[in-house]
């Protein structure tokens, strides 16, 4: 399982709160798997330059077809600033007939708690994605 391991682009301001998403993306096929894979890289250029990144983790599991991030944010605005700008901007378009189901999470937590582990996170996105399915809302990618 390739894993890019948590990077800290900007350091954090003391004893402030950091937005954290979480998201899972599962592609349709394996031979989807390689560009996405690809496009990740890319995006994960992207974040390691992007102003109020506080950290970033990418989990891939190629032969399953999915694909996870993690990463903490000063605030909802760095967030939304990252995801409109080229090239994720582009990718997360480009991307989208690709994915299979796609599940997001957000939650704070104290920049003292950062890094943070794929434990938490990974089990908050199963719990969002079973969420979603009992009430029939699952995002569709």
């Amino acid at each position: 399982m390739p894993t890019l391991p948590w990077t800290t682009p900007n350091p954090a301001t003391p004893h402030t709160q950091a937005l954290v998403m979480a998201s899972r993306f599962e592609v349709r096929s394996m031979s989807d798997v390689p560009r996405f894979f690809l496009k990740s890289l890319s995006a994960w250029g992207q974040v390691r330059r992007a102003p109020g990144a506080l950290g970033a983790s990418l989990v891939a599991q190629p032969l399953k077809r999915t694909f996870y991030t993690l990463s903490a944010w000063e605030d909802r605005d760095a967030l939304y600033t990252y995801a409109r700008t080229e090239p994720h901007r582009s990718i997360m378009t480009g991307l989208r007939d690709t994915c299979r189901t796609s599940t997001f999470d957000f939650w704070e937590v104290p920049v003292e708690d950062l890094p943070l582990g794929w434990d938490d996170a990974k089990r908050r996105l199963r719990d969002k994605r079973a969420a979603d399915l009992a009430s029939g809302s699952a995002p569709q990618g």
